[in-house]
């Protein structure tokens, strides 16, 4: 009889229900497809053993490198290429993003790279909003944007880099999960840009995600061995009705269970994998996020092997692009060559291999009384969230 019972086998199921095994709790994971892992998933496109879904994981909180330490993937841990990504706008060429900005937002609305996309007059106008004392914070990012500095930096710059991040809108977004000291440093120094400013600077050196050699999908099969190994019972293709018939404690890591899961929004990936040599000097370093109403329809495009140097060793002198959607296209090859040639100004007559999977995130949601819940839906989106609230979730049932 387990002692704990986890509905969904994803990486916030598995880590939950791993805390809790190797402290000698007898838990059972009931996975209702084939496969552990939900959307931290491997493919191959043109024979290279690829990520499928996420690729990389925000290093801030450090919940994520202490649990790859402990799995014994530290040293596998890997930095992206140096250089800022670009911004497509809604008209003209792409930009470089602003330097020094956090979710988009700028320290200095009136920086040289800042002026570049949001033009002079929305620059003078965003800095004179951020003078006027703060007030009351709002509960979410976007009204916070557009309060603070004006709805051009708010569409043109943070929109863009909060859809690309979170796949939501900055209206969407609570601040906290925007940056969880973001509202007292706001507080603190009476501006948004000077608390951008003072988050920026605290922050460690370095970039602020890192990924895994050869695919974060490898910290599933590692999170599954460690929890049998520490005598976890993992059982796929086994769908749950009725949480109260589950022995134990039960822990719910799949939407839906607890009752009607909220819309969630679609995620299509496409990749490409292409032979064309004046991708060699990344025209648009590692990849571009998309202005809503540009002339494209990806959201976002990933260079993947001018961002992992492994992942270029593994491709050998083809090119790896990850072209994201927030609705499927009729003909997602065609449409994703032609959105990547429009992006990084260089023609790609020869594509090796085409690959589409999509996905559904769940839309955020509070767990009903009573019933512990891990994941997304509650979490936010991103590994490091993920993994940091369902360590936190275990550590509280054991100290019950």
């Amino acid at each position: 009889m387990a002692d704990f019972s986890v509905i969904g086998g994803g990486v916030a199921g598995l880590v939950v229900a791993r805390r809790l095994a190797a402290s000698g709790a007898r838990v059972t994971v009931f996975e209702a497809s084939g496969r552990l892992g939900g959307t931290v998933a491997r493919h191959e496109v043109a024979g290279i053993a690829m990520d499928a879904g996420a690729e990389s994981f925000a290093v801030r909180g450090g919940a994520v490198a202490a649990l790859l330490d402990e799995l014994g993937l530290a040293g596998d841990i890997v930095q992206p290429a140096p250089g800022p990504a670009w911004l497509q706008p809604v008209s003209g060429l792409p930009v470089p993003l602003p330097a020094t900005a956090l979710l988009g937002i700028p320290a200095d609305p009136l920086a040289d790279d800042v002026v570049r996309v949001i033009g002079p007059a929305a620059a003078d106008r965003a800095a004179a909003l951020d003078s006027a004392p703060v007030g009351d914070i709002p509960a979410t990012l976007g009204p916070l944007v557009r309060r603070r500095f004006g709805d051009e930096v708010l569409d043109r710059l943070v929109a863009p880099v909060v859809h690309g991040v979170h796949s939501h809108h900055p209206d969407d977004l609570p601040i906290e999960r925007a940056h969880p000291r973001l509202r007292d440093a706001i507080i603190e120094t009476g501006a948004l840009g000077s608390a951008v400013a003072r988050l920026r600077a605290a922050a460690p050196p370095g970039a602020a995600v890192a990924g895994i050699r050869g695919g974060i999908h490898r910290v599933v099969p590692a999170l599954a061995e460690d929890l049998q190994r520490h005598g976890g019972d993992i059982r796929l293709h086994a769908r749950v009705d009725d949480p109260a018939a589950l022995d134990g404690t039960v822990v719910v890591a799949a939407p839906g269970v607890t009752g009607p899961a909220a819309a969630g929004r679609r995620i299509d990936l496409v990749t490409l994998v292409v032979e064309q040599d004046e991708l060699d000097a990344a025209p648009r370093g590692t990849g571009l996020l998309v202005a809503q109403g540009a002339p494209v329809r990806a959201r976002a495009l990933t260079h993947a092997t001018a961002k992992w140097t492994w992942l270029r060793d593994a491709a050998a002198g083809r090119h790896v692009l990850r072209l994201s959607y927030d609705s499927t296209p009729s003909e997602p090859a065609a449409a994703a060559r032609a959105d990547a040639q429009a992006l990084l100004g260089v023609a790609l007559p020869v594509v090796v291999d085409v690959a589409h999977v999509s996905w559904t995130r769940p839309a955020p949601a509070a767990a009903p009384d009573g019933a512990t819940v891990v994941g997304e839906a509650v979490a936010g989106s991103g590994l490091a969230g993920i993994v940091a609230h369902a360590e936190r979730t275990a550590a509280a049932l054991l100290a019950r």
